[in-house]
C-alpha cells in the first residue's frame, strides 16, 4: 500500500507562510529527494495556484540552474490532484481536479499502485490528518520568527491528538532542521 507524506516548511514560531523561510540549494535538494520518493502531490486550490505556473515556469527557464532547476524539474513531473469545488480548468496536462470526498479518494489513491503521495497544502494535510490518512509528517524548522501567516489545523480542530514516532532529523547549515516523524501504530 502507498504511504501518504506531508512536508511543510515552518517557522520556529510554527507559522507555514511560503515567503518567510530559508529557500536555499540544500532546502530545494531536500524536497527534490522527497518529491522523487512520490508520484502524486495533493493540493487544495489555493496553494495549486501558488505552486502552479510558477514552477513549471522555472522548470523551462533555460537561465535557471542547480538545485532549484533540479526542484523544478521534479515537480513538473509529478502528477497532481487539485480538491477543488470552485477551480474548473486546471491548466496542466499532469493535472486533474476532483471534487468528490478527499478522505474516499485518498484511500483508493493508497490501493493504487506507484510511487507514495505527496500532501502540498496546509488545507489538504489538516483534513487527512483528521481522518488518520497521513502516515509520514516531515517538518522543516527554519531559524525565523515570523509573528503571522496560516498554521496547520487553523482551519480544522483534531478530535484526538495524533501521537507520533520520531524518525531521524537532518540539520542544514542555515539553520533550519528537518525534523521526520511516523504516525504511531495503533496496538
Amino acid at each position: 500500500m502507498r504511504k501518504v507524506f506531508f512536508a511543510i516548511n515552518i517557522t520556529a514560531d510554527g507559522y507555514c507562510s511560503h515567503t518567510d523561510g530559508i529557500a536555499d540549494e540544500q532546502l530545494h535538494e531536500y524536497f527534490t529527494r522527497f518529491l522523487r520518493a512520490t508520484s502524486v502531490i495533493l493540493f487544495g486550490r489555493t496553494t495549486y495556484q501558488l505552486m502552479v505556473p510558477y514552477w513549471p515556469d522555472v522548470a523551462r527557464d533555460p537561465s535557471e540552474t542547480g538545485a532549484t532547476k533540479e526542484f523544478a524539474l521534479a515537480f513538473n513531473s509529478l502528477d497532481k490532484i487539485v480538491f477543488s469545488t470552485t477551480l474548473k480548468d486546471a491548466g496542466d496536462d499532469k493535472t486533474r481536479t476532483l471534487r468528490g470526498n478527499l478522505a474516499d479518494e485518498v484511500r483508493a489513491l493508497k490501493q493504487q499502485p506507484g510511487k507514495d503521495i505527496a500532501v502540498g497544502s496546509l488545507s489538504i494535510a489538516s483534513q487527512l490528518s483528521e481522518q488518520g490518512l497521513i502516515d509520514e509528517y516531515f517538518f522543516l524548522v527554519h531559524p525565523v520568527v515570523a509573528g503571522k501567516g496560516p498554521r496547520l489545523f487553523e482551519t480544522v480542530k483534531l478530535q484526538e491528538r495524533i501521537l507520533l514516532d520520531f524518525v531521524g532529523s537532518e540539520p542544514f547549515k542555515s539553520g533550519v532542521i528537518a525534523l521526520h516523524y511516523r504516525k504511531r501504530a495503533l496496538i
